[in-house]
């Protein structure tokens, strides 16, 4: 266990609050895929699922080890090459999209051979965030114009944003809001930040109507998003959602101190309940305390982030961190938010906590390039306090030279004085043998 921690370079403190996520999401996803056990095959046994889940989160841990290991300057250069190939992942899914549980499930595609399926979109937004970290760091020695960052940071973007969209909304929403975030940290000028907002504002209402003129058009889930938020916006009773209804059953169910692990009741109503709505099966079974602890857990984690971006010395770096981890933490936020009705119904997991995994692996992979940077400046400060230690011993070692050289050169000094005298001896001995 030793060898194996002394392996794990980068900052310690994400690492462990990383792994205390990790740990703490097998209760409640053993506890809230029960109904998902008696709905599939009858016979409550969650055990599949806890090793599904298992599974994830170890590959999920392999690939942060194996990044974190990788030079996070190699990413700037794939973020080129993985862009386009994005692009063709994102349409590919838009237009053929799987089924799932009978419901069109455009976000997903399934990877043949496996039987899993991947949501493309999260792959996506780690990507564009690299590009855009790419994009900034480089035209920060230089003066930025609005239309060179129009064709090569903004079209990219927009290219992005419009494939995630019609079936993804609230993806789309948190990575144009992340992107706004990032460039704004770069320094890039508020006035072109205004403009892009927007033309943003603009499209998207282009796109609405495009959606109300032409339903047919879109089949996918441009009505469910669309109907998400006219549900949250509208103060009658009866069109509240399904799950927002039961997810507030299971807080006010839950108390301070929560009904106990595996003792959900709303587990079994609600149909996301190990995934989108986790959030409130932990408020039920652990109370206020327990989500309380899950939300400090998300906050110190977003510390260590800022403190990472903060002591990284090159540009790129700092806007990789920022980049990668932020989302991480408003996608967090966002999950909390609508289990309290603080949002409309996104769709968002809780990283690292919900089951799934494409998520889990998407964000494993945000961290461990997070890793990489941290790793290479803690190898940059070693390099530094090594360089200063031999400087210091190589200045010890000279003055102790200099200081036996002077003491050499006193006892000569000393010596020849000595002879001096004894050869001069008295002057007047001259004359007293004579």
């Amino acid at each position: 266990m030793k060898t194996l921690i002394s392996n794990l370079k980068g900052d310690k403190g994400i690492w462990s609050f990383v792994a205390l996520l990790a740990l703490f999401s097998f209760m409640p996803v053993f506890s809230a895929s029960s109904n998902l056990a008696f709905m599939n095959n009858g016979t409550g046994n969650t055990l599949s699922y806890l090793v599904k889940h298992a599974v994830h989160i170890i590959v999920g841990f392999f690939m942060i080890y194996r990044l974190h290991k990788m030079p996070y300057h190699y990413f700037r250069t794939l973020s080129r090459i993985l862009l386009p190939v994005v692009w063709l992942l994102l349409g590919y899914t838009l237009f053929k999209g799987t089924v799932i549980g009978g419901a069109n499930a455009s976000r997903w595609i399934q990877v043949p051979f496996v039987g899993i399926t991947f949501q493309t979109s999260t792959m996506a937004s780690i990507v564009l965030m690299i590009f855009v970290a790419r994009y900034l760091s480089k035209t920060r020695e230089t003066p930025v114009t609005f239309q060179n960052s129009l064709w090569e940071l903004w079209t990219p973007v927009g290219i992005t944003l419009a494939f995630i969209l019609p079936a993804n909304f609230s993806t789309a929403a948190l990575i144009f809001s992340m992107v706004l975030l990032l460039v704004f940290i770069g320094k890039y000028p508020l006035k072109y930040i205004a403009s892009i907002v927007v033309m943003g504002i603009i499209a998207l209402s282009f796109f609405i109507l495009i959606v109300k003129a032409f339903p047919d058009a879109f089949p996918n889930r441009v009505d469910t998003w669309m109907s998400r938020i006219e549900n949250f916006t509208s103060d009658k009773p009866d069109e509240d959602d399904y799950q927002i209804e039961k997810a507030k059953i299971a807080i006010a169910s839950g108390g301070i101190y929560g009904v106990g692990p595996g003792k959900s009741v709303q587990k079994n109503f609600l149909p996301q309940s190990s995934s989108d709505f986790i959030f409130a099966i932990i408020i039920e079974e652990y109370g206020l305390i327990g989500g309380l602890v899950v939300l400090s857990l998300y906050l110190l984690l977003f510390f260590r982030f800022i403190i990472a971006a903060h002591s990284c010395n090159s540009i790129f770096g700092k806007l990789l961190v920022v980049g990668l981890g932020f989302p991480i933490i408003f996608q967090a936020l966002i999950n909390m938010g609508v289990a309290v009705e603080l949002l409309p119904v996104t769709g968002q997991t809780l990283p690292l906590v919900s089951s799934g995994g494409s998520s889990i692996w998407m964000t494993c992979i945000a961290i461990g390039i997070i890793l990489s940077v941290t790793k290479k400046e803690e190898e940059i400060a070693l390099e530094l306090k090594e360089k200063e230690q031999r400087e210091v011993a190589l200045q010890k070692l000279i003055d102790k030279q200099l200081a036996e050289d002077e003491a050499e050169l006193n006892v000569a000094m000393a010596g020849v004085e000595n002879h001096s005298i004894e050869e001069t001896g008295n002057p007047m001995d001259a004359v007293k043998y004579k």
